[in-house]
């Protein structure tokens, strides 16, 4: 007996088989998937890079494209921005011209947060002296970062075009003023790997008891994968939340359950070479290292009381002199970068927990010690010539008081693009320099202008790294964190 040919059949049926049914069953019999036929050549390349990518750790160390001035980052943020004014730019005329109104020139065509009307300007509210060899001048609100002038970089004339605090710090930490972009800290790790092979490559660590205002998408690693991303550290109680393994599991257990998992994804990458498998098993393998070193790296009251001391840091507590030691401690460690925010900077002057004569001094008083010691500390150790230490915040503050809805009680300042000031030191900046100058109110920036874009790029420099060059496809353009819509420079005055 004779096995009929099953073609007549199905041409027969041909005509009665839906569409939907005929792309939906026409793998399943005779023949091959249309989708199987389509995607051929794509999902064998895709295995083949899957394969490769099997024997490869996504964090391992990688190479810059030139010779490096810093190896590591440590980015401190005052959230809400801090006003220059009243920390770095001392303006006379300021002060001469106290109460008056605004010159009609500088308010042409400008849009403020929250100033209504026409503003008067506002002095410089604290004395000013020159420190160090360098001669660079501060407010007596900085004490011991003024002890600290002569390793400085001072930014006088940094600019953005976002006066709102979540596009801002977007703008600032990952190169766009909207959700999804990668942070800068992801950008290096994606780049550079990391030096650390039981800790997390980027870490973050958060005081003033709020996130900032675009919340965690400044550490985030948007479209790269997600292996990239930064990981929040807590200064006392669990150092990293659902890191410890449960009530019931021990260590060879969870060895047993990792190992079974890492199996079953080694196996799925290889059918779909899909990067984000790839991503969940260094991240299971990370977190079981982690167990062991993160306590050990997060564990403060390992220092020496003088140590403590400098900082002013007192273990078992969250501040932010503990973030500012537990930096130092990750980034000996080998984690290429720690972000450091602190919220309660955003200095509006509406009540005695915003404004520049009670606030601003509690705030300056929390951050100087520890920002001078860390400093400091980096330079006993070695450290700061590898070492690039970032301050400042996502813009700056008026030469006009704010005065919102007419009340004068307190003095505050509304949000400012055009000019603020932050600082570098160590990692291969000059040291006791002074870069870019403001006009006689401090309004516009006037020499050496740098834009967010413009330090992100000399940032990447300083790190061995092309802004231009590293890049990563999405959404069919080569992404940068420096944009694609217009050129950085990266300001080589400014690198030692």
């Amino acid at each position: 007996m004779t096995t009929p040919d099953p073609i007549p059949s199905m041409l027969h049926d041909v005509g009665r088989v839906t569409r939907r049914a005929f792309l939906g069953s026409v793998g399943s019999g005779v023949g091959i998937g249309l989708g199987s036929i389509a995607l051929a050549s794509l999902a064998g390349s895709r295995a083949g890079a899957a394969n490769s990518a099997l024997q490869a750790n996504p964090l391992a160390p990688k190479s810059p494209h030139f010779r490096p001035r810093a190896k590591a980052i440590i980015s401190i943020h005052l959230a809400g921005a801090p006003s220059q004014h009243e920390l770095f730019e001392n303006k006379p005329l300021l002060t001469k011209h106290h109460g008056q109104p605004c010159p009609d020139e500088f308010l042409k065509g400008e849009q403020f947060a929250f100033i209504k009307g026409h503003p008067t300007l506002l002095r410089c509210l604290y004395p000013f002296a020159r420190h160090g060899r360098s001669g660079l001048e501060m407010s007596s609100l900085l004490p011991n970062i003024a002890s600290m002038a002569d390793e400085l970089c001072l930014l006088r004339a940094m600019k953005t075009d976002q006066f709102n605090h979540a596009p801002a710090q977007l703008l600032l930490w990952t190169g766009e003023a909207r959700f999804g972009h990668p942070s800068m800290g992801s950008w290096l790790l994606y780049g550079l790997g990391s030096e650390a092979s039981d800790l997390p490559g980027f870490v973050t660590l958060v005081s003033g008891d709020k996130t900032p205002d675009a919340g965690k998408s400044v550490w985030g690693s948007g479209f790269l994968p997600s292996v990239y991303q930064g990981v929040q550290c807590r200064s006392s109680g669990e150092p990293v939340l659902y890191v410890e393994d449960p009530k019931g599991i021990d260590r060879a257990r969870r060895r047993a359950m990792l190992d079974a998992v890492n199996d079953l994804n080694r196996l799925e990458a290889e059918r779909s070479g899909d990067p984000e498998t790839l991503t969940r098993i260094a991240q299971y393998e990370l977190a079981f290292r982690m167990q062991m070193s993160v306590p050990d790296a997060a564990d403060i009251s390992r220092e020496t009381p003088e140590t403590l001391a400098l900082y002013g840091a007192e273990p078992g507590k969250g501040s932010f002199a503990n973030n500012c030691l537990l930096a130092r401690r990750l980034v000996e460690r080998g984690v290429r970068f720690v972000q450091l925010f602190d919220w309660g900077w955003d200095g509006h002057g509406t009540s005695k927990t915003d404004d520049l004569l009670t606030q601003l001094p509690t705030k300056c008083g929390e951050m100087d010690k520890p920002v001078a010691a860390l400093i400091a500390d980096l330079k006993r150790r070695g450290l700061l010539d590898e070492t690039l230490v970032i301050w400042g915040g996502e813009f700056g503050r008026t030469p006009v008081a704010e005065f919102r809805d007419g009340k004068t009680d307190f003095l505050g300042r509304d949000h400012h693009p055009h000019a603020f000031t932050m600082f570098l030191a160590g990692g291969g900046a000059k040291r006791g320099f002074s870069y870019g100058e403001t006009d006689d109110l401090g309004y516009f920036g006037t020499k050496d202008v740098m834009t967010v874009q413009d330090l992100q790029a000399t940032v990447l420099a300083l790190m061995g790294m092309d802004n231009e060059r590293l890049t990563y496809p999405h959404a069919g353009l080569d992404q940068r964190l420096t944009g694609v819509a217009k050129p950085a420079r990266v300001h080589d005055a400014i690198l030692a």
